[in-house]
């Protein structure tokens, strides 16, 4: 027994030599001992990460359209004269008064204070109309590859904060227009103009995070603000400068033209919708590219069914006042007259634009019938349509 217990010593040392020096195949002892199934936990499998090349994708769509879109971007400048308001000095030494005024110093600014996009190759320009809203002013143009342009005309739209400009120019690259009804929540934007008035060509991207909304736009160099509806709202980070630049999607078109900032939010923009700017366009060149549109010679006040009940008069637009030498003058119209027809379309006080959309889907020189309210009694009148000037 002994002797058994002693070789089986021998054997246990020298398979434990062999392991330890690598001299016999490794033995797995557990399978021997051990009874019980393993309870190890599997090793996790992990999601791998998106390809490279998406990413590598979606960044070569946005340097695309913006690459193309760059010779179609131009920044608005001002160039006008001012003067300091003037100062009174007071000599106290003069026993004679020592009041002496110093009249103010006329000072040019000559400032690049937005931006705007090509529509035409031979020099028509899309820009918001607080960019030129100085009628007085004079305006200049500089496109991307740095030529400097005089700005020769300017249309501003009385309905919406849009203007076209023109300048002397030929072989000019537009840009496309999209379709802003088809917009969808989350799609892709690229802002593009020059903040502060001083980077040109500074893109941002973003989304469409909102359709339909309300906003009052303005020009912190012009002094200029104006109600908007329907306008598209965009985390693409917008800035005073920017107003007037192209707000485009994936495929480089244009989506909607920057107009405006939440001044107490970050990365939310505004932007009028595409089709309105195409709406625009269609008008102008109706009138044969002219700068011209018809008007009326009237201010007014929209009265509503309920206010026309209760004050005893009817609903349309009542004429606050009628402006001298008009065609609304000379066809006889008054102050506090009601116009409750224009061209056979009744004016109702649902949309205090009615009458001024009727009045610019007609030309210069058209004749229209008017109906109008006067002392209880309906009367009617023909008006020759004059251009605004």
């Amino acid at each position: 027994m002994k002797k058994l217990l002693s070789l089986i010593v021998v054997l246990i040392v020298i398979l434990a030599i062999g392991q330890a020096y690598r001299l016999f195949p490794p033995l797995d002892l557990g399978k021997y001992f051990n009874s019980q199934k393993s309870t190890t936990t599997p090793a996790p499998k992990y999601i791998n990460a998106a390809p490279e090349k998406s990413l590598a994708e979606d960044e070569t769509v946005i340097t695309r359209v913006i690459a193309n879109a760059l010779p179609s971007v131009v920044t608005v400048g001002i160039v006008t004269t001012t003067q300091t308001p003037g100062s009174i000095q007071i000599d106290p030494f003069n026993p004679f008064g020592g009041i002496t005024q110093i009249p103010g110093q006329k000072q040019q600014i000559n400032q690049n204070i937005g931006s705007g996009f090509i529509v035409t190759a031979d020099g028509f320009i899309i820009t918001n109309k607080h960019v030129v809203a100085d009628e007085q002013a004079g305006y200049k143009v500089l496109t991307n590859d740095k030529k400097e342009y005089k700005v020769v005309n300017i249309y501003r739209d009385p309905l919406n904060d849009l203007a076209i400009i023109k300048i002397e120019a030929t072989g000019l690259k537009p840009l496309p227009l999209g379709d802003s009804s088809k917009l969808k929540l989350g799609q892709t934007t690229i802002a593009i103009g020059t903040p502060l008035g001083e980077f040109t060509n500074t893109v941002t991207t973003g989304i469409v995070s909102g359709l339909g909304r309300g906003i009052t736009a303005g020009s912190p160099f012009e002094g200029f603000v104006e109600k908007l509806d329907n306008v598209i709202q965009t985390s693409a980070p917008i800035s005073p400068g920017n107003s007037g630049g192209p707000l485009l999607n994936s495929s480089g078109q244009v989506i909607g033209i920057n107009t405006a900032i939440a001044q107490q939010g970050q990365n939310i923009g505004f932007a009028i919708p595409v089709n309105v700017i195409k709406e625009l366009l269609d008008n102008f060149q109706k009138n044969g590219n002219s700068f011209e549109r018809p008007y009326l010679g009237v201010r007014y006040k929209i009265i509503d069914k309920q206010t026309a009940i209760l004050n005893d008069v009817v609903e349309g637009a009542y004429v606050v006042e009628v402006v001298d030498g008009s065609p609304a003058q000379k066809a006889g119209l008054q102050n506090e007259d009601i116009i409750t027809e224009f061209d056979g379309h009744k004016i109702t006080g649902s949309d205090d634009q009615g009458l001024a959309k009727l009045i610019l889907q007609k030309h210069v020189g058209d004749t229209v019938k008017v109906k109008y309210w006067r002392n209880g009694t309906i009367k009617e009148t023909n008006i020759t349509l004059e251009a605004y000037k």
